[in-house]
């Protein structure tokens, strides 16, 4: 497993640089230039006299593409250094390093609530196959996988506001200073962008409990006489959990994709919330800093989950 490791790890820092100059170029043919957005930002109404030429050079973006990647990428590998945002020169790598935590704690505390719910309701439906808690089970499932997550979470912004007058907190509470009311802040929108993940993980559960629990060692165990929570936890339930760690780890990628909603509908300061922003102003070096972040996340978050099967099944070698 070592060996696979090192493997995997070499091969991160390729696809990191692939992801990135995928991203570098394509936020380049968005409609729309940051540069327009300065010059309507500094020209008064009728004024001519902003040259176009000299805030391209100013910013960099008059230079070739391929030109501008390499000075990117160079800054990073020598200085560390992610540079600066074309609109307001803000230091990139701070201003990450500032809001990364929101989403993190946005996207753990959903994936959390995701698995607390998913995987017991899952195991409970399949050790209670075609019953009436299994239909309801496996309907509540499919309305959290139809539902998506950005609707549930306006109209939790919307309707308490009408008929309460309640709505969550709009402005960030630090943890270090209210860890209560920090965790009561995050816990509704980690809750709605816990739900999509929910519904799928549940089925699965469920799906590969059933196939577990018909095996001739489960059976076996059942002739035995062994208690059914020994059988259904110790021998079914860690083999029927490989294929629903793929799936989390696979929807770890669609968390971090809906913070980008949620963050913004829950007015929190996060990465999600950032890259909107930067999109939205044609910012092109936040966007890129974002998304080589976030892709080295991702990657080594499957590592993880790959490294994992081992663990679950010691029949899983890695050659």
């Amino acid at each position: 497993m070592g060996a696979y490791a090192i493997r995997r790890l070499i091969w991160i820092p390729i696809t990191v640089i692939l992801v990135s100059m995928i991203v570098f170029l394509l936020v380049r043919f968005i409609p729309g230039s940051v540069v327009d957005l300065i010059i309507a930002q500094m020209q008064p109404v009728g004024d001519t006299t902003i040259d176009r030429a000299v805030i391209e050079h100013a910013l960099g973006l008059d230079k070739p593409v391929y030109v501008q990647y390499g000075i990117w990428v160079s800054n990073i590998v020598v200085h560390g250094n992610l540079g600066k945002s074309l609109n307001g020169n803000q230091d990139i790598a701070k201003e990450i390093e500032h809001r990364l935590p929101v989403t993190f704690e946005l996207g753990l505390m959903a994936l959390v609530i995701g698995v607390l719910i998913s995987i017991p309701i899952g195991v409970y439906a399949a050790i209670r196959q075609d019953s009436i808690p299994d239909y309801i089970l496996r309907s509540a499932a499919i309305i959290l996988i139809s539902v998506p997550s950005f609707w549930i979470g306006t109209m939790i912004m919307i309707y308490p506001s009408i008929w309460w007058g309640w709505s969550p907190p709009m402005e960030l509470i630090s943890f270090s200073k209210d860890p209560i009311g920090n965790l009561g802040m995050f816990l509704l929108p980690a809750l709605v962008l816990g739900t999509g993940m929910t519904g799928s993980s549940m089925r699965m559960t469920r799906t590969m409990m059933l196939e577990v629990l018909r095996q001739d060692y489960i059976r076996t165990a059942w002739a035995k006489g062994l208690n059914e929570r020994i059988i259904v936890i110790r021998h079914a339930l860690k083999n029927a959990l490989i294929p629903v760690i793929t799936i989390i780890g696979m929807q770890l990628p669609v968390l971090v994709g809906g913070s980008v909603i949620i963050e913004q509908i829950f007015v929190l300061p996060g990465i999600g919330r950032m890259l909107l922003d930067a999109l939205s102003n044609r910012d092109y070096p936040i966007v890129s800093g974002i998304t080589l972040v976030l892709s080295s996340f991702v990657i080594i978050v499957n590592l993880a989950v790959d490294i994992a099967y081992g663990w679950l099944d010691p029949r899983i070698h890695y050659q």
